[in-house]
């Protein structure tokens, strides 16, 4: 007999959810991050020198036109992903503090610690 048969729940029940008004700015981000162009930017930002890179640095990494890479940047500030600063004729750019963070507590914050699966 299943434990749903046996009157007992299959699974504790969810704990509360954040409301839907709460998750408007995580939406936004994850939809930025569903592109895989606007993805490697980000990771190729995070993996550079004190984790910030010039816009001539991240032009290079793709083949893509100014415009365009310009306009994946764009994207990536607008969620909230990154900021950015101009030194002289150069645009540089890092990772919002808290950013990723947020989108982790989302997702992980909730959930309750693994047990190491046997192998």
């Amino acid at each position: 007999m299943s434990k749903q048969q046996s009157g007992r729940p299959c699974c504790p029940p969810p704990t509360a959810a954040p409301e839907s008004d709460d998750l408007t700015g995580a939406a936004q981000k994850f939809k930025a991050l569903g592109d895989p162009i606007r993805l490697r930017m980000l990771a190729l930002i995070a993996a550079g020198p004190g984790g910030e890179a010039c816009v001539c640095e991240i032009s290079t990494g793709f083949e893509l036109s100014q415009p365009t890479v310009s306009h994946h940047l764009k994207v990536l500030r607008e969620a909230g992903l990154l900021d950015c600063e101009r030194r002289g004729t150069w645009v540089y750019y890092w990772i919002s503090p808290g950013a990723l963070a947020e989108l982790s507590t989302l997702l992980l914050g909730h959930l309750p610690p693994r047990e190491a699966e046997s192998a």
